[in-house]
């Protein structure tokens, strides 16, 4: 029993050492034919790699100039056209310019993929006074500050000694026609707000907006307003957020909005 139990043994090992001996032997044989093969596949990966680099030098001062213009977007149309490419080559290109520069994509129906490379001056007219300014406060909350400097003002006269406040109070022989210290009172203070306010909004609104200029009028942000200002229902959303009920649009010639 102990002989078969040592034959089967031997028997398993020699299947095994058999497939084992056969791929020793075709590497040995094969080696430099697989390090050939390495060789070459490692250079053309570095020939693509350097007709990349020379490919790209070309393509990168159009594809500045088309940055510039756009105000940091760009279409792979728009690059397609401007270098003479392929739609597949302009989107390979911006994909690899946006993994590099970290640019964001927006995807629209009609547009196709829009990349978004932000520049110092791209960024610097996105931020110039992006935040509203405290004059679009509303009416109320400016009367409840002068209301609020009224109060105090007469706070104020109150804690005055009474040597000073009987220095302007009419004596009792004087006649009901002398001559009294009246203090403004909190309500008259609140209605001359108003009506400055008023007064500041009755002025005529001109014919077209800066970008800055139309976000303090809605009260957005000025980035807000330049994410926005191609989507078809711009003049719909500029109606329901503007004071008058104004719908306006974006010219991409003089980069200005006018009323619609």
């Amino acid at each position: 029993m102990k002989e078969k139990s040592l034959e089967r043994g031997v028997d398993g090992f020699l299947i095994l050492l058999l497939p084992i001996a056969f791929a020793i032997v075709i590497f040995f044989t094969t080696w430099p034919l697989l390090l050939g093969l390495a060789i070459f596949s490692i250079g053309y990966k570095v020939w693509q790699y350097y007709q990349w680099q020379q490919w790209s030098r070309q393509v990168n001062p159009i594809f500045l100039q088309v940055i510039q213009a756009n105000q940091g977007r760009i279409a792979p149309l728009d690059l397609a056209i401007k270098a003479n490419l392929s739609a597949a080559t302009a989107k390979y290109y911006l994909d690899s310019k946006a993994a590099e520069f970290g640019a964001q994509r927006q995807e629209y129906k009609d547009l196709g993929t829009v990349y978004y490379f932000i520049t110092s001056s791209t960024l610097g007219s996105m931020l110039d006074k992006s935040e509203p300014l405290k004059e679009l406060e509303p009416a109320k909350e400016k009367a409840q500050n002068a209301q609020q400097i009224a109060s105090q003002s007469v706070k104020q006269a109150e804690s005055l000694p009474l040597e000073t406040v009987s220095a302007f109070s009419p004596t009792p022989n004087a006649p009901e026609s002398a001559t009294s210290i009246q203090l403004p009172q909190p309500d008259d203070i609140a209605v001359a707000t108003e009506q400055s306010i008023s007064h500041n909004q009755n002025q005529p609104l001109p014919q077209t907006l800066i970008q800055s200029e139309l976000a303090k009028r809605l009260n957005v942000y000025s980035s807000t307003v330049y994410k926005r200002r191609d989507d078809p229902d711009f003049p719909e959303w500029t109606r329901s957020r503007d004071p008058d009920g104004i719908s306006w649009g974006f010219s991409a010639e003089t980069k200005e909005f006018y009323r619609i």
